[in-house]
């Protein structure tokens, strides 16, 4: 008779030494940040319904060095989320390959990377 302990797979240390648990965690924490982000977009965009006045108050303060530097935090959230949803769509559609994990997980690091850093040089 198999016992619970044996038929029960726990979330141990081993588990976070590997890639793919790593790549779960960023892509679900992007996913909560860039929720978090959404109601700050949407009062922005009220402050459009508010009269060009108050537009031109809400886009003065964005010229500051923090939110410049957050909007390039933003992209890279955008860009991690986009790419890790991407690599999990790989991976169900592709089949599943272990041995491509680390790589994919490099090739979507790299382009989220690429496009916070050309983000930031626009800003400039």
């Amino acid at each position: 008779m198999m016992t619970r302990a044996a038929t029960t797979r726990y979330n141990d240390a081993r588990a976070r030494r590997h890639a793919g648990w790593w790549a779960a965690l960023v892509h679900r924490v992007s996913g909560v940040a860039l929720a978090v982000f959404l109601p700050l977009h949407f009062l922005v965009l009220g402050e459009a319904l508010a009269g060009p006045a108050a537009l031109d108050r809400m886009l003065a303060w964005t010229e500051q060095p923090l939110v410049k530097a957050s909007e390039v935090g933003l992209v890279l959230l955008l860009a991690v989320h986009l790419t890790g949803g991407a690599r999990l769509l790989l991976v169900e559609f592709a089949g599943w390959r272990a041995g491509w994990q680390p790589l994919l997980i490099s090739v979507a690091a790299g382009i989220a990377t690429l496009c916070a850093l050309l983000f930031a040089l626009n800003l400039v």
